[in-house]
């Protein structure tokens, strides 16, 4: 049996239940039917209050130190925010304020959102990937965006919204096949070695 992939799932919904979240276990349930994976899932809602009270990384609580260390030391990201005023939500951001600026280095990632109405979808190619970028992540080939209209109350009613889910997991499975980039910082600590 092959190793494990570390799937680190960020749902960036500040209530439950969610939608964001939602899409998030459904993507790590394709991803588990592709992969042997082990999965960790942060809710931003569950740490929101402590994480608004770290300005910087030092101030951070333990427990939302341990969710920075488990994105730091992930194979694959996850991440999902629901859409407001034309982006993520400010905590999803300030949350990724506080990694590193070179733990993500070649880290894939995949991208989802959610939002009242498909005028959001853009989201993901606007807000996200510019996010990631800065990270020097890899951000896969498809994102997820789903709205309102895909469910009933909190549960997927829309087959297309499935098949989105299932071929963004396909589209993703030969980059999670490459293996990791190190950082430049371990890079250059092993030649230093």
């Amino acid at each position: 049996m092959g190793k494990l992939l570390k799937v680190v799932a960020v749902s960036g919904g500040l209530k439950r239940p969610s939608r964001t979240l939602v899409v998030v276990e459904r993507l790590l349930a394709k991803l588990g039917e592709a992969l042997p994976i082990d999965t960790h899932v942060i809710e931003l809602s569950e740490i929101a209050p402590r994480l608004a009270s770290a300005v910087h990384r030092a101030q951070a609580p333990a427990d939302v130190e341990a969710q920075l260390g488990a994105i730091e030391s992930a194979d694959l990201l996850v991440v999902a925010s629901p859409v407001y005023r034309a982006s993520y939500t400010g905590l999803f951001k300030h949350l990724f304020d506080l990694v590193h600026h070179e733990a993500l280095f070649d880290l894939p990632v995949l991208l989802a959102a959610t939002g009242g109405s498909d005028r959001h979808a853009l989201v993901i190619d606007h807000q996200l990937r510019p996010l990631f970028s800065f990270f020097q992540a890899r951000t896969l080939p498809i994102g997820v965006y789903a709205s309102e209209a895909d469910f009933n109350n909190y549960a997927i009613s829309n087959p297309a919204l499935e098949e989105r889910i299932a071929l963004a997991v396909t589209r993703a499975l030969p980059w999670l096949h490459s293996g990791r980039v190190p950082s430049p910082s371990t890079q250059a600590a092993t030649l230093a070695a």
